[in-house]
């Protein structure tokens, strides 16, 4: 009996399986719209899909993020804990703190691009025209914040544009001109960090030098004194309102 039902198990599904069973078919395909809404609803789709696939060039581009992040890298090696913050804590860091410092731009642009346009009160053009004058805002205050309109000129100037002010500046130029800045930015800021901890390094040196321990890498002693000192000065705090501080907004 068991023999049985164990050959009608195997042979049963095959049996089925080869009868002839009409595979369904996937068609798709570009039909004209019937209502304005449908193409409304298009529209809106494939806006967000446009948002979703660019998000990671505005986020590092547009935003704090490329400061901050590079900061934070910058201070790991000075420090010479090597992977240590790891770098998925200091890229969530950088993500939340980014949030923060930017929340004031995404508001305006909320309450005033993104909300009339859902309430049908503007159009998508003028919906894009709001967000672009806010986020050219931000920049632009920054490049002035720091002193880094040289940088809009000099692209200008090789691309052949011919400004008078920074305001007149197009996207092409806007853009890289404030990821210049705010690397330059990072990196004096960075020199900044990197100062403390080379003092101790000296110290730390010089002391295992006079003590003829030249066979001990410096490096690690002088690793535990360096975090102590930070946790002690309450480093952390400083670092975060330092860069939080450091943006006009």
């Amino acid at each position: 009996m068991r023999k049985l039902l164990l050959i009608l198990l195997i042979f049963l599904p095959l049996l089925y399986f080869s009868q002839e069973i009409p595979f369904p078919s996937i068609s798709i395909g570009v039909r004209p719209a019937e209502e304005p809404e449908d193409l409304v609803v298009t529209l809106e789709i494939l806006l967000v899909l446009t948002v979703l696939a660019l998000a990671p060039s505005i986020l590092v581009l547009f935003t704090s993020f490329t400061r901050i992040i590079v900061v934070f890298s910058l201070f790991r090696n000075a420090l010479g804990t090597r992977q240590t913050p790891p770098n998925q804590v200091m890229i969530g860091l950088a993500l939340f703190l980014t949030f923060l410092i930017m929340q004031p731009v995404w508001n305006d642009i909320y309450n005033n691009a993104i909300t009339p346009y859902l309430n049908k009160e503007t159009g998508y053009q003028e919906m894009f025209q709001r967000v672009n004058t806010r986020i050219r805002e931000f920049m632009i205050n920054e490049l002035k914040n720091h002193h880094n309109e040289d940088n809009v000129f000099m692209l200008a100037k090789n691309s052949g544009i011919e400004i008078a002010k920074i305001e007149e500046a197009p996207n092409a130029v806007l853009i890289p001109a404030f990821v210049l800045g705010e690397l330059e930015v990072a990196f004096k800021m960075g020199v900044v960090l990197y100062v403390p901890f080379i003092v101790i390094d000296m110290i730390v040196a010089s002391i295992l030098l006079a003590m003829g321990m030249i066979m001990i890498p410096p490096v690690f002693v002088s690793l535990p004194f360096k975090i102590l000192i930070f946790v002690m000065a309450n480093g952390w705090d400083l670092l975060v309102e330092g860069l939080i501080k450091s943006f006009a907004r």
